[in-house]
Formats: structure tokens, sequence, C-alpha cells
């Protein structure tokens, strides 16, 4: 075995130091990153400003609907400043927050309660009544007005951007016949929102609109009347929404003041809720609470097996590459021409599995960085998958996992690359085992649903599918011990299966030229004797 390993070291160092290695493990922090923040910045900043036209024929649902979009316009003022103060916060209030993640802040949880449910519940109170708040105060110069005088804010600090508008309603006085029937408006509107470049006129110059509202006469007064939302992108419903929940809010606001239900009673009344507690048997007395983190800890396997499926297929790939590259140039004459072929078959799988250790290794350190620096009251979710990372023990069986398919499918590609002399050919065999791998991908979100329902367990004895869904099934309270172990039994048995099978191929094909081998002479070098 001497000369395995040096064959495996020699696997290892050619492509540990590839630039797409290093790429790929510089890469990762980024990948974590952008996934923290994009989400935010794109909410922020990438979708453009929405025009929208409106005709009412009520009369009445305009102003409705333009307070509700000028609330929301304050809504994201407001987040935008909590924002800003986060970021430009003075050192006495930097210092004060660390001292809250200390003792003192334990006892502002402890006075919150204990439920999760009740907590969240008194976070977004607190953060309706600060957005109350806000508005009255004035807005948002006002509010950094106050807040300034407090002393809270740095010296050196950018100023303030407001948010763009979301959405802006383009008026249609002299662009459309208010006093023409419903049908006849409907049928203009279409017509306008189908010209190129715009049908409709705002600041002098054609505008196209992202929508169209038309509101009926009798909206608030018979229920059976329909508003009409014109839109030709129907992927985004945000001012759909809005104009639903408005008019809607407005309908109900209605009915109680005819029935003599004061403001305040109707804020009471929307305020009631029922409080349902959940509760994981699974867990210690008196800690039976389930909190967010709970529901992360249940998802949190699918994302490993996605992560899995990466490294895998990085690998695999390289070691197909790697063994049809040295075919092609007869690297592999001069190598056999020293060692046997199951010497050189074993070091090139157990050279690229340490390039594949060494790849996650470095992707999970990476990852757990990332998220300690990250986590904290600003960053839940970064928090609740740090926690996750350190407490599940997930970490373990990945590894695991991670070996027991690699080792399975690197025998498949071996046993590719050795029969073909180009990467051209070896493609035509790729097509049917990428169809077998990505059968994982297609069931990771279902399978933490029904952890050990017919699928997960039919699939978990799959021995080409037993790492990712064995992966998937890892977080679920109630796994039975006899998949556990019966899986990986049998997963075992079938790498020592596919590594014995690829053995007889590989060293019957690795010196073959031409056109590579049809199934069945395949098929007679397994059965042939040595």
């Amino acid at each position: 075995m001497k000369y395995a390993f040096l064959i495996a070291l020699r696997e290892y160092a050619e492509n540990v130091k590839t630039k797409g290695f290093w790429i790929g493990i510089l890469l990762f922090p980024v990948i974590i990153m952008a996934m923290l923040y994009v989400p935010r910045f794109l909410e922020e900043h990438a979708t453009p400003t929405r025009y929208f036209v409106m005709l009412d024929q009520s009369g009445e649902a305009g102003k409705v609907v333009d307070d509700a979009v000028e609330r929301s316009h304050q809504r994201r003022i407001y987040e935008a400043c909590l924002t800003y103060l986060e970021k430009n916060k003075s050192p006495e209030v930097e210092k004060m927050a660390a001292d809250l993640g200390g003792e003192q802040g334990a006892a502002m949880i402890g006075e919150l309660g204990k439920d999760p449910a009740e907590i969240q519940k008194k976070i977004e109170a607190l953060k309706e009544a600060g957005f109350r708040a806000f508005l009255a105060s004035g807005g948002h110069e006002a509010f950094l007005a106050q807040v300034e005088m407090t002393g809270a804010l740095k010296e050196d600090r950018d100023p303030f951007e407001l948010p763009d508008r979301k959405f802006i309603r383009i008026p249609v006085d002299g662009q459309l016949d208010a006093s023409a029937d419903f049908e006849s408006i409907s049928a203009e509107i279409k017509e306008k929102m189908l010209v190129e470049g715009g049908g409709f006129q705002f600041d002098g110059k054609a505008q196209e609109v992202f929508a169209a509202i038309l509101v009926p006469p009798a909206v608030f007064d018979d229920t059976e009347e329909k508003v009409e939302f014109w839109a030709k992108n129907l992927a985004d419903n945000d001012l759909h929404r809005l104009v639903e929940r408005a008019l809607g809010a407005e309908l109900r606001e209605r009915g109680f003041a005819e029935a003599g239900v004061s403001e305040a009673e109707i804020l009471r009344i929307q305020d009631l809720a029922v409080n349902v507690q959940t509760k994981d048997p699974t867990k210690k007395l008196g800690e039976e609470e389930a909190d967010d983190s709970d529901i992360v800890r249940q998802w949190a396997p699918a994302g490993f097996v996605y992560l899995l499926w990466i490294a895998l297929m990085s690998v695999v790939q390289m070691l197909l590459n790697n063994t049809v590259e040295e075919k092609s140039n007869r690297i592999v004459e001069v190598l056999l021409s020293s060692v046997t072929p199951g010497e050189l078959m074993a070091g090139k799988l157990f050279g690229i599995a340490a390039v594949g250790v060494t790849m996650l290794l470095a992707w999970v350190g990476t990852l757990i960085a990332v998220l300690t620096w990250k986590a904290g009251p600003e960053m839940e979710i970064a928090k609740f998958l740090l926690e996750v990372i350190q407490e599940s023990g997930l970490i373990y069986p990945f590894l695991g996992y991670f070996l027991g398919a690699y080792l399975l499918y690197a025998g498949i590609f071996l046993a590719i690359g050795s029969v073909c002399n180009t990467i051209k050919e070896a493609q035509n065999f790729m097509g049917p085992v990428m169809l077998i791998m990505m059968v994982p991908l297609l069931t990771m979100m279902f399978i933490p649903k029904e952890p050990n329902g017919t699928l997960a367990t039919v699939l978990s004895w799959v021995p080409l599918y037993t790492p990712f869904v064995m992966m998937n099934r890892f977080a679920s309270p109630d796994l039975p011990m006899f998949d556990l172990v019966g899986t990986s039994i049998v997963l075992a048995v079938s790498v020592v299966i596919m590594i014995w099978l690829t053995g007889k191929i590989f060293r019957t094909a690795i010196l073959r030229t031409g056109q590579p081998p049809k199934l069945l002479e395949m098929l007679r070098w397994v059965k042939s004797k040595d």
C-alpha cells in the first residue's frame, strides 16, 4: 500500500494547488454572506418603483388606497431609520448593548416571559407601538432629531437616505373617461396597458404602469361588487395584497360603525388572538416549549443534504476529469509501469477523498465563523443556524455520509473514466448517473415533513440515495434505530461491492483505447476470473 499512499498524496497535492479548489474555498464565505444580506438588499433596492393607476367610481376607495400606500412607505422609512441607528450607534450605546447581553439582558427576557410565542407577540407589539410613535412624532426627520439629542448616534456617520417609494399612483384625470360604463373602462385600461413604452402620461412623459385598479361605484355597499386589478406581472403581488387588505379593513370598520361599535373597541377586538403554544414531547420536563430555533433544527438537515450534493459533485467530477485526462495523455501507462492497477485506483480514490474532506472542513469552519460573527438580535437566522450546528451533532453524520456517498459514486465515476478516452465520451455515460443523482434534490424539501413516511423509508434503503435521505431524516426525534443501523450496513456493503466491481472494470479498461466498450462487454469483464 506504500505506492497507493504516494499516489494519494500526489492526487491530493495536485488538486489542492489548483485555482478552482481555492476559488471554491474562498467563494463559500461570500455565498454565506450573500444568503444573509442579498434577500434584504433586493427587497430594499432591486425592486423598481411600481407606477399604478386607479379609477375610483365609488369616490371613497381612492383615499383608502392612498393612505395605505403612504403608511406602507412610512413603515419602510421607519425600518430604514432603525437600521440606520443600528449601524451608527455611539460607543456608549454599543457598551450598553454589550451589557444587555449579560445578566441585564437575561433579566429583561425574564420579564417578557418564558413562552417563545408570547415573547414574539410582545416584541411585535413593541415594534408596532414604536411605529405609531414614529408617525405621531412627525416622521423620520423629527424621529432622528430626537435620537440625536440623546447622543445615541456617533459623530462620523453618513447622512440618512430615504428609501425609494415602492408604489406611485398616476392621476388619471383626462386620461380615462370616468363617466363611461365599467366594461368600456376595462377595455380602455387593457388597451392602454398594452401600449409599448407606456399608455399613460406622468410628469409630461409616457409612463408604463405596473397595475391598473378599477373600483366599482358600490364597492362598500354591495359585497358582490368586484374590484378589477389589472397587471401583466402576476409574480409580484405586493400591491394587490395591499389594496385588498386596505379595502377589506375599510369595509370591516364601516360594518363595525353601523353596528355602533367604537373605534377603541375595534382596535381591542382586532388585537384579540388565541395564543397557541407549540410544545415538543421529546424535550425534557419543563423545557417542552418549541421556538424558532427548533423549526430551524428540523429543516437544517435539508441544507446539509444540498451541501453534501454540491461537495460530492465537485469531487467525483474532479476524479473523473483526472482519470480521463491521465488516460488520454498516456500518463497512466507511465504510472502502471511502477504500480499495480489496484494501487493506482486506491490512490486516486483516497487522494480525492482527502481533497473532499479538506474542502468540507473548510466550508463548515467558514460557516461557523460567519454565523458566529453575524449572530445577534439583528440577524436571528444566523443565531438559530449557529445553535443548530453547534448543538445538534449533525456535523459527524454529515462527514460520515459524505465518505459513504463519495466511495459509492466515486466507484461509478472512476469506472466511467477508465473506459473513456475523452470527456466527450464520458458525458454520454454521465446522463443516466445525473438523473439518478437528481432524486435527492427533488425530495429533500418533502422528507423533513414526513421523515418516517413511505417515500423516506423506501429511499433510505436504496444505497445510491441512503446518504442523502438518512442525512435528511437525522433530525427526526423518532428515527427508527433499525433504519439507522440497517441502512448504514447496506451502505457499507454496497460500497465494498461497488469498489470491487470498479476494480474489475478499471483493471481491464484503464489501458484500453478506441471506442468505449458496450455494457455487455463490461459485464463480461466483471464475470471474468482474475
